[in-house]
């Protein structure tokens, strides 16, 4: 189940803020190459945000937007950060609202008390997924699954950013979860059009690679 932001506004300026920190870069001869293999034209770092306090203000402004106008503060119990890259925004925002926070781990700690949970909140607690970037949504999902067997409410997840890949629909509707994204890929290729970061043609490339990531690179390089 995914939602975007349904502010057009938003979209933008989260985009063109993401854009003008770097935290966004495109490469095409060659494109880059993920850890999974899979190539890609557009690089994303949401981390670069930390480093830009105005920047960090202004994307946390955004979340509790979100928070406030399609969640309600107060439907809201406990913040569940998906670690590592949501630790930042998942700490800055309970701040900001003064609300609890988790953080969830990929998997089991192998050490220690064997964790995958850090932090703790009551049964029944309603708690927002708090993400970084949505590509498949696993992490996501894996967020939401470790809440819910702590007897926790897990129903929505903010996130930065979503390529809004076929997979990641199909994962978080099956996780029943609604996910609500600050800005789109779509929304950052037509800012970077816009500022002449890309040309007609890369945009156009980059277009492509967002509606099918996995067949892309064979298209269009053979």
């Amino acid at each position: 189940m995914i939602s975007k932001s349904s502010n057009t506004k938003l979209d933008k300026e989260v985009a063109d803020l993401l854009l003008s920190i770097g935290a966004v870069t495109f490469r095409f001869d060659p494109p880059y190459t993920f850890t999974s293999g899979l190539k890609s034209p557009i690089y994303l770092d949401n981390r670069m945000i930390m480093s830009y306090p105005e920047v960090r203000e202004k994307i946390v402004a955004a979340y509790i937007q979100i928070l406030l106008t399609h969640i309600r503060v107060e439907n809201v119990n406990v913040l569940s950060g998906t670690a590592t890259a949501a630790i930042p925004q998942t700490a800055w925002i309970a701040e900001k609202l003064n609300l609890p926070m988790v953080y969830v781990r990929p998997k089991t700690k192998e050490h220690g008390k064997e964790k995958q949970i850090e932090g703790t909140f009551p049964k029944g607690s309603k708690v927002v997924i708090i993400e970084d970037h949505i590509s498949t949504g696993a992490s996501s999902i894996t967020n939401a699954r470790v809440i819910r067997s702590e007897g926790g409410k897990a129903e929505y997840c903010i996130a930065t950013t979503t390529y809004e890949t076929k997979a990641s629909i199909k994962n978080f509707r099956k996780g029943k979860i609604k996910l609500i994204a600050l800005t789109t890929g779509k929304h950052i290729v037509n800012e970077a059009e816009k500022r002449k970061m890309l040309t007609t043609k890369e945009a156009k490339l980059v277009h492509d690679w967002l509606k099918d990531p996995v067949s892309w690179y064979k298209k269009h390089y053979g």
